[in-house]
C-alpha cells in the first residue's frame, strides 16, 4: 500500500506522520487534497474521534486512512484539556491561544502538582465499513512549565517539560521527539501490528 490518506488539516501531524513513514515508501496524502472538509468529532473519547475521523476520510475518499487524536491531560485538571486539546480556548482557538489558555487554567498550582500527559490515538481504517480497524495507544509523561520554551515542535509543546532530555518538547529535535513521544510510539505499534497484517 503505497498511499493513505491522513484524515487532518493538521501541518504539524502531517509533517510528522509523512517523516515516520517515508522509510515505508508510503506517501501520506492530507484529506485537504481531496478537498475534504473535517469531520465533526462528537465522540467523548480519543478513540471514538479518530475512528470518526478515519471512517470519514474513507467514505471520501475510497482509500484506506490513518487519523490520529491526541492531546493533552493536566492532572490537577482532572484530564482536561483531553479530547479538547485543539479548541480548548474557544471557537476561534489556535495553537497559541491553546496554550496561554492551559497556563491560565494552571497560574495558581504549584510545580508539584503540574504533571500531565500526552495522549495519543492512532487509527487505521481499510475501508469505511472496516470492522476490525488498526487501534495503537500511546502517552508521553512530563509537567507543565509557567511560561514557554522553545519554538520546535507544535501545539503545547512550548511548555511540555520532558524530564529526561531536561528541556520542553519544543525545544528536541525532531528526531529526539519521535524516539520519545506519543505519536512516536503509537505509531511504532501502527507500523509493526501494520507490517504483521501485510507481510511481504
Amino acid at each position: 500500500m503505497s498511499k493513505i490518506v491522513l484524515a487532518s488539516s493538521n501541518k504539524g501531524k502531517l509533517k510528522e506522520l509523512s517523516q515516520l513513514f517515508a522509510e515505508f515508501d508510503t506517501e501520506v496524502v492530507p484529506q485537504s487534497t481531496f478537498n475534504i472538509i473535517d469531520a465533526e468529532e462528537t465522540g467523548l473519547t480519543f478513540v471514538e474521534n479518530a475512528i470518526i475521523k478515519a471512517r470519514h476520510a474513507c467514505e471520501q475518499t475510497g482509500l484506506p486512512a490513518i487519523s490520529d487524536d491526541s492531546g493533552i491531560e493536566a492532572d490537577a485538571l482532572n484530564g482536561e484539556p483531553g479530547i479538547y486539546s485543539a479548541r480548548y480556548s474557544g471557537s476561534e482557538a489556535t495553537a497559541q491561544k491553546n496554550l496561554q489558555a492551559l497556563l491560565d487554567a494552571l497560574k495558581d498550582t504549584p510545580k508539584s502538582k503540574r504533571t500531565a500527559r500526552y495522549q495519543c490515538v492512532i487509527v487505521f481504517m481499510r475501508h469505511s465499513i472496516d470492522p476490525t480497524p488498526l487501534i495503537c495507544q500511546a502517552s508521553w509523561e512530563g509537567t507543565i512549565l509557567t511560561a514557554p520554551r522553545g519554538d520546535g515542535g507544535f501545539g503545547y509543546d512550548p511548555i511540555f517539560w520532558v524530564e529526561e532530555h531536561q528541556c520542553t518538547a519544543g525545544e528536541l529535535t525532531p528526531e529526539q521527539k519521535h524516539a520519545i513521544s506519543h505519536r512516536g510510539k503509537a505509531i511504532r505499534q501502527f507500523i509493526d501490528q501494520f507490517q504483521r497484517l501485510n507481510p511481504s
